[in-house]
């Protein structure tokens, strides 16, 4: 602010309005760009890993018009994408003891044991394959860590989650 030859105040100038839009950028840049790198750096869990796994897998399906083998390698920490030709490794992150196993859609019983109040599957797929329609076979996906386990049903007509029946339309 500035003052006149009477001792009179003025208004602001505009190099001191210019610097305050200024400063006031600056602090907002810094700010945005500090809460877009905590942002990128959240992981995501191996849910949603396994789902992009699944959509990368029917994708290059549907595109290379060939039929594509998914499974998880547990040496490698990763989902293995193999096409007959070539095959890919998709990094899983999560926990040391993270498991994922593939499971038919019809098991019996006798795959099933109780540990820890939790049922966990004991007879694996190998692996889960895309066709080139579209389709996939009927399989489920078991995720188990020193948490627990829990379950993954994929709908083999569009390769997506099934709905609970809580959450489908009466």
């Amino acid at each position: 602010m500035t003052t006149s030859a009477t001792g009179e105040r003025g208004g602001f100038t505009l190099i001191e309005i210019l610097l305050a839009l200024a400063l006031i950028t600056l602090i907002g840049t810094i700010f945005i760009s500090g809460t877009n790198s905590l942002l990128a750096d959240k992981g995501s869990s191996p849910d949603e890993q396994f789902w992009k796994a699944a959509s990368a897998a029917r994708k290059e399906a549907l595109e290379e018009q060939k039929t594509v083998l998914l499974s998880y390698d547990q040496k490698a920490h990763g989902f293995v994408l193999n096409d007959g030709a070539q095959q890919r490794t998709r990094p899983v992150t999560g926990p040391d003891d993270l498991a994922i196993d593939f499971h038919p859609v019809r098991s019996d019983s006798s795959s099933s044991i109780l540990i820890g109040g939790t049922l966990v599957e004991t007879e694996p797929m190998a692996a889960a394959t895309f066709y080139d329609d579209g389709t996939c076979t009927p399989f489920r996906v078991q995720i188990r860590t020193n948490g627990g386990a829990h379950m993954l049903s994929i709908d083999p007509w569009t390769c997506a989650p099934v709905l609970p029946k809580s959450d489908a339309a009466p």
